[in-house]
């Protein structure tokens, strides 16, 4: 079985280049293969999750080897990987059908899932890493997939904060390597007991945690997401929020079940960053006229209450069973919902060419299987009772209230986040009822127009066969497990509770009791008056015989990434060159210009190197401006930018991209100083 166990994980990394291969002589045939591929992945997923725990080691590669483990918490987030994989290469082969550059895309389509597998089923923080900085790298086409300029630069912000987080958290891992002597999951819980020092122990924490926090989507780094999602193809999107931004959760996960469990300070650390990310996305999601940036911004606050669900499993400690239910049954939920939704929405996208909420409005009258397939997920996803989404939210909402009897002092804190709890929730409706009332409800004045641009785009059935009976089977399941949640979803509950050192539950969940179908109540209400009387009238401000346009009222100035962090980017970067330019000076001088004309040789022959490798992979032409031969001094090396796309500067340049690694490894090298010291 440890053999099948090693096909799970890489054989989609040889099935990939094999899908390249067979492209170049048949798409046909490509595709065929793609779907079996991802097929017989599931297949073999499902036949050996039946053979109960199942260990594999490679102790001689790279230096601590690696290893991997099926079986409980494990299985179940590797389900959701090969099902969304197989769904969304469904889906794929209609949504690609006059899209370029398809034989690429299959390539790192395959081999994203082999390593989305390798972290799932990674049983040591190693091996979690190596794969995880795989999957970051490999994923980063999906973004770039259309290279117009709105994905280039989506591409760019998503590999940068894929590649200073990865940098940030090996140093995390190398230091409780250091302190522990083992990253095995299995053994750091024992180890970290051991520790005397908890202050490295909690550096090596915190580095580790803004990685995986990051490619969760949590608050601050989120930005990559809502930039991300509206650039990749929508069978991508639903695999990047459904299952990739779980990567990031699992890595949280480890942490908070090994070195810092039931640690009430860690517990308090991530309910305030989950507090903040639920609202912050319900909030953009309510304001967004983009139909796939409003599910982006949706994922955010989801990943918010999952982490609220992983904090309340610290705090309550061994009274946990609620709370780790909870959090299993969301991220199942939440991966079940974006896999339709963002399918869904490349569906009208397909039709409409734009996801812009006032180009799309009135597509899905006279639709009643597309009101179907989205509107089921919409409303379980706000928590509508008989929704699988309720179930999850119900049991976070009642660890939430079980804690605050135990808190104490702080007692006011949780009272304020049960809130936040609630009002996410119904912000979560809010969106959700502003979508589906502006895609089945509302008619635009120009509609028999729009519907005569529609038909001339795609001509004959909106959404193919194949397409619909995926995306309506999943969404049947949502009311079959929100309606028997005690035989459909408490077994999936039970059945990963172990990896999070889950207890037993005193008594049986009455998911259906009149407090928690009022708390949920309160929820709805909340997402209902909200959108009458914000989206209804501020959001849609009225104007006599005119059409009433959805607006976006958040100022350009309020984006993180363009307002803060690219700023700051840009000042360290243009630092770190003039403490170069500084260096290069003095050694000019101290060593006869001897040195810079060896570095100007080295530097020539990267650019020219790194000229070809893009113009292979993606089918561009980096050219360096200005150019050395013009300037012949090395202060212009970071002006290396995309001419197709016009971009200037050192912020789309090759030179940054140095940049950002030279951060990443000068904080490897500090915290290793800073630990040996």
């Amino acid at each position: 079985m440890s053999a099948l166990l090693a096909v799970l994980v890489f054989g989609p990394f040889v099935c990939g280049i094999c899908s390249y291969l067979l492209g170049r002589y048949s798409k046909e045939m490509r595709n065929g293969f793609v779907l079996l591929s991802t097929a017989a992945e599931l297949g073999l997923l499902l036949y050996l999750s039946g053979e109960g725990s199942i260990t594999l080691s490679f102790p001689d590669v790279c230096g601590l080897g690696i290893g991997f483990e099926l079986g409980g918490f494990h299985t179940v987030l590797a389900f959701l990987a090969a099902s969304g994989w197989f769904t969304a290469s469904v889906l794929s082969m209609e949504y690609f059908v006059h899209v370029k550059r398809r034989n690429r895309y299959y390539m790192f389509w395959l081999l994203t899932l082999g390593a989305t597998m390798g972290i799932f089923l990674s049983a040591d923080l190693y091996t979690t890493f190596i794969f995880f900085e795989m999957m970051s790298f490999t994923s980063y086409v999906f973004v770039v997939q259309t290279e117009e300029r709105a994905a280039l630069r989506a591409g760019g912000t998503y590999l940068a904060v894929a590649v200073i987080g990865g940098l940030v958290t090996l140093s995390g891992i190398f230091i409780l390597y250091h302190q522990l002597g083992t990253v095995q999951i299995s053994e750091m819980a024992s180890a970290a007991e051991a520790v005397g020092n908890k202050t490295v122990l909690w550096t090596g924490g915190i580095l580790t945690l803004v990685g995986f926090a990051s490619k969760a989507g949590a608050f601050p780094l989120h930005i990559w997401l809502p930039t991300a999602h509206p650039a990749a193809p929508a069978p991508a999107s639903g695999v990047l929020s459904g299952v990739i931004t779980k990567t990031g959760i699992y890595g949280v996960s480890i942490l908070s079940v090994t070195i810092f469990l039931h640690n009430s300070t860690w517990g308090m650390m991530l309910a305030v960053i989950g507090g903040i990310t639920m609202i912050l996305g319900a909030v953009l999601g309510v304001l967004s006229i983009d139909l796939k940036r409003t599910l982006a911004c949706s994922s955010v606050s989801q990943i918010g209450f999952i982490l609220t669900g992983i904090s309340m499993q610290c705090l309550l400690g061994h009274h946990n069973a609620l709370a780790v239910a909870g959090t299993i049954l969301h991220i199942v939920n939440h991966s079940l919902i974006k896999m339709v939704l963002f399918p869904a929405a490349g569906v009208i996208h397909l039709s409409t060419e734009s996801f812009d909420l006032n180009d799309i409005r009135g597509f899905g009258r006279g639709k009643p299987l597309l009101a179907v397939i989205m509107g089921v997920p919409m409303l379980s996803l706000a928590g509508v009772p008989l929704l699988s989404g309720y179930v999850s939210k119900t049991l976070l909402h009642e660890s939430i209230v079980e804690y605050i009897e135990m808190a104490g002092a702080s007692a006011w804190f949780f009272h304020c986040l049960e809130w936040v709890f609630l009002i996410s929730g119904g912000l979560t409706l809010c969106y959700m009822l502003k979508l589906f009332f502006c895609i089945f409800v509302e008619e635009n004045i120009a509609q028999k127009d729009m519907e005569k641009h529609w038909k001339l785009n795609r001509p004959g059935a909106f959404i193919a066969k194949a397409s619909a009976v995926v995306l309506l089977a999943y969404a049947v399941c949502m009311p079959l497990l929100g309606a028997m949640p005690t035989k459909m979803m408490d077994p999936i509950a039970a059945f990963g509770r172990g990896f999070f050192h889950g207890e037993v539950p005193e008594h049986a969940v009455e998911y259906f009791s009149l407090t928690n179908l009022l708390g949920a109540g309160i929820s709805l209400s909340i997402g209902i008056l909200v959108y009458i009387f914000l989206v209804c009238t501020m959001l849609r401000p009225w104007h006599a015989d005119q059409d009433q346009l959805y607006i976006n009222p958040i100022p350009a100035w309020l984006d993180l990434e363009f307002s803060v962090y690219r700023p700051l980017l840009t000042v360290l970067a243009e630092i770190l060159l003039l403490l170069a330019t500084v260096v290069d000076r003095f050694f000019a001088r101290l060593l006869f210009g001897f040195v810079p004309k060896c570095i100007f040789f080295i530097k020539r022959f990267l650019m020219e190197w790194w000229a070809q490798v893009y113009y292979l992979f993606m089918r561009e032409t980096y050219i360096p401006r200005p150019s050395l031969e013009e300037f012949g001094d090395d202060e212009h090396f970071a002006f290396y930018a995309n001419h197709p796309t016009g971009q200037k500067g050192i912020m789309h340049s090759f030179g940054f991209g140095l940049l950002i690694a030279g951060i990443g490894l000068g904080i490897v090298l500090l915290c290793i100083l800073l630990d040996i010291i």
